[in-house]
């Protein structure tokens, strides 16, 4: 058997994208896997406070929906559709439509029902949806 190498690995197109019909919208919307960097960047968003090593901080669940879905729509360039400031906004558009989108970001990007899960365990934060938290 052989390995990858660094080269094999790097060059790997391994960025996936699902278009998603959503009907509520009155079209489709084209979602992306997203990156390690990008993935971490979005549990890292739904940390609060202060401490060593993260003792004291949890996680606060309020907008993932919308925290994933403005991270993985993208245009037909691969671009991100919504910014970080547009993210409260769209978490005010149909739960229903954004759990369609949901679905296929989470799926496309390794977001297992486990991962959900031990994300919210030590969750004792407000998960409010008027926190306008993005």
């Amino acid at each position: 058997m052989s390995y990858l190498t660094k080269v094999e690995i790097l060059a790997a197109d391994d960025i996936v994208f699902e278009d998603v019909a959503v009907p509520e919208w009155g079209g489709s919307v084209r979602v992306k896997t997203l990156t390690g960097l990008e993935r971490d960047s979005l549990e890292q968003s739904m940390l609060e406070g202060k401490g060593d090593r993260g003792k004291s901080q949890q996680v606060n669940m309020a907008n993932f929906r919308a925290k994933l879905c403005g991270r993985t729509i993208v245009d037909e360039n691969g671009k991100r559709v919504f910014g970080d400031l547009d993210i409260v906004d769209l978490g005010k558009k149909s739960g229903q439509a954004l759990q369609r989108v949901f679905n296929v970001a989470s799926r496309l990007s390794g977001f297992s029902d486990a991962d959900i899960e031990d994300l919210t365990k030590n969750s004792g934060s407000s998960q409010s949806d008027d926190s306008g938290i993005a």
